[in-house]
């Protein structure tokens, strides 16, 4: 039960998304340990006592069980007479497992299925509010001929007082799907995809909510890949980020590529001359205040109306503020009284650039975005950094970095990889006070590579992918299989030390045939608590555990082998028990 409980403890310090996701599983998976710790020691004896003192258990054993045990020994006599084989086999399939698994694809979390998507469209920088909305009613019709939409709302803009940066050429479209299973809301993703790449010069993304907002929370950016360019030179930057999306999007399975604050937004220069100002009798931040009151607004008093109070602003009339040209008409009044046109005082002329500067720990950056379909998240940032590194040359200054969820699976694996084996110290101390022999320990260690096989093996075939979830099964996996060669172990152990058996062949086989019952019995208890669960991974609600219980599964079946045919002759031949000096 210690071991058990120390295998949870990495699952109990990974940080961040996956702490929030997998903590409250390794606590209640500690806490259940443990209370069935302090029933087996308590009620279980006192309700034995109490209810077989007068009714003790038969001899016999059930049916199925008597069928079993002959069977088994006779198997385990079969398996004996090729042992060398058998163990040469199983060693060579562990390790083409461990080969198999740095191929086997990777990504943060599964693709959640939820039945509604969030569509971000982005134009050309300095679109207006209404063209944005024109174009956000084209892409809605689109979207609403696809048989598999129910619902779709468009949001364009953003509040005054908001926290997003976005311009008025960016909108949100929400899409609602009817109810789908398995590869139909696949397919619509990729027809909603379809639909919005034929509207020209609109960029577009398109995520489920859920997967969006951990994604957001991870990078600061709804999509699964960001490239983040980082220098002093804002030109500099906005070059080598075009360099980037070029590499980008001709990498297999890129989708989506898009540079989240693009340079070009049409602006009205307001350039002040000082000899003018000093003519007229002006000061700089009069006639600034004066244009920022006439386009913008300011608040010059409020109205009381009972216990309400109403802000009162001044602006230009609107029919005065849709012309540019007569932005130098604008009349200002000096000290002395003399009306002057802002034309006058300033030189007034178009130009273009940029509605947000990006920073990120004091740095000035550029971000790049993209999502990925067609391959796992993993193996396409590899690509990337490949690519990236290959055809791009930054200039002195300049740097990228990745983030988004590979970089996240990427730390949580490192995590739960550093403290698996902080964590494996301390077990192995353990395990070695109990089992009394370091052969004893090898024995029970070996079979940890099995176990860690039929996970990878349950990975590939059903394609679920190495999700942080999948890891987490990894580990529950090792616990489960420490447990089953404790119970083997041990009690070959208490054979020759408590009852006074010869350590041999009979021994072995004795000790095997004993433990069959309860190492079955532990296994199935297991896969069978598991298999709704590995069923359904792909249902919605299911997508982050079901990976963990398809490793568990795989895991529990190469280990449980391994456990009934394989370590009897392991401790047959390597194995060192010896009778206690009381023993009859």
């Amino acid at each position: 039960t210690l071991v058990i409980t120390m295998v949870f403890l990495p699952v109990l310090t990974m940080s961040g998304v996956a702490g929030r996701l997998f903590g409250p599983l390794g606590v209640s998976y500690i806490l259940a340990t443990l209370a069935s710790l302090v029933v087996a020691l308590t009620v279980t004896p006192a309700l034995s006592f109490i209810l077989l003192e007068s009714h003790p258990l038969p001899e016999i054993e059930p049916p199925l069980v008597r069928w079993l045990k002959p069977r088994y020994r006779s198997f385990l006599v079969g398996v004996e007479r090729y042992h060398r084989s058998i163990v040469i086999a199983a060693a060579l399939a562990s390790v083409s497992g461990l080969a198999l698994l740095p191929f086997l694809g990777g990504e943060f979390l599964p693709e959640l299925k939820e039945g509604h998507f969030i569509v971000h469209t982005a134009l050309v920088p300095g679109t207006s509010l209404q063209e944005s909305l024109r174009v956000g009613s084209h892409a809605t019709a689109e979207l609403l001929k696809l048989p598999a939409v129910r619902a779709v709302a468009q949001r364009a803009g953003r509040a005054e007082g908001a926290d997003d940066t976005y311009g008025t050429q960016y909108s949100e479209i929400d899409v609602d799907l009817k109810p789908l299973k398995g590869e139909a809301a696949e397919r619509a993703q990729a027809d909603m995809r379809d639909a919005l790449a034929r509207l020209p010069g609109v960029n577009s993304s398109v995520k489920t909510f859920l997967a969006e907002r951990i994604e957001e929370t991870l990078s600061g950016y709804t999509a699964s890949v960001v490239v983040n360019v980082y220098g002093n030179d804002l030109d500099i930057l906005d070059r080598e980020a075009q360099e980037i999306v070029h590499v980008l999007s001709h990498v297999s399975g890129a989708t989506e590529v898009q540079v989240q604050s693009p340079p070009g937004t049409p602006q009205l220069v307001v350039r002040l001359r000082p000899d003018a100002l000093s003519r007229w009798g002006f000061a700089p931040t009069q006639v600034l205040d004066a244009v920022r009151t006439a386009y913008q607004g300011d608040v010059v008093g409020q109205v009381y109306d009972g216990n309400r109070v109403f802000d009162v602003a001044v602006i230009l009339d609107a029919r005065q503020r849709k012309n540019i040209a007569d932005v130098g008409e604008l009349t200002l009044r000096n000290p002395e009284g003399t009306y002057v046109r802002l034309g006058q005082l300033a030189d007034i002329y178009e130009s273009s650039g940029r509605y947000v500067v990006l920073h990120n720990g004091a740095r000035r950056v550029q971000a790049i975005t993209c999502n990925v379909a067609g391959r796992d998240v993993k193996s396409f940032v590899a690509d990337a950094k490949k690519q990236i590194a290959a055809k791009i040359k930054l200039p002195e200054g300049t740097y990228v970095e990745f983030g988004g969820s590979a970089e996240a699976q990427a730390k949580s694996s490192r995590d739960l990889l550093v403290n698996s084996a902080l964590a494996g110290v301390v077990i192995v101390l353990f395990l070695s006070m109990v089992l009394r022999s370091y052969r004893n320990l090898g024995l029970m260690l070996v079979n940890l590579p099995f176990a860690l096989v039929g996970g990878v093996i349950a990975v590939a075939v059903s394609g679920v992918g190495v999700s942080v979830g999948a890891l987490v099964g990894f580990v529950t996996l090792f616990g489960i299989t420490l447990r089953n060669s404790v119970m083997m172990l041990s009690h070959y152990e208490h054979l020759v030390a408590v009852e006074g058996m010869q350590w041999g062949p009979e021994a072995a086989l004795r000790g095997a045939t004993e433990r069959l019952t309860p190492i079955l019995m532990t296994a199935l208890v297991t896969a069978l608590g598991l298999l709704p669960l590995a069923l359904g991974a792909g249902a919605p609600g299911r997508e982050i555990e079901g990976p963990m219980a398809i490793v568990i599964l795989g895991g529990l079946f190469t280990s449980t082998a391994l456990n009934l045919l394989i370590l009897p002759g392991l401790a047959l031949r390597y194995g060192r028990f010896v009778r206690s000096s009381h023993a009859g």
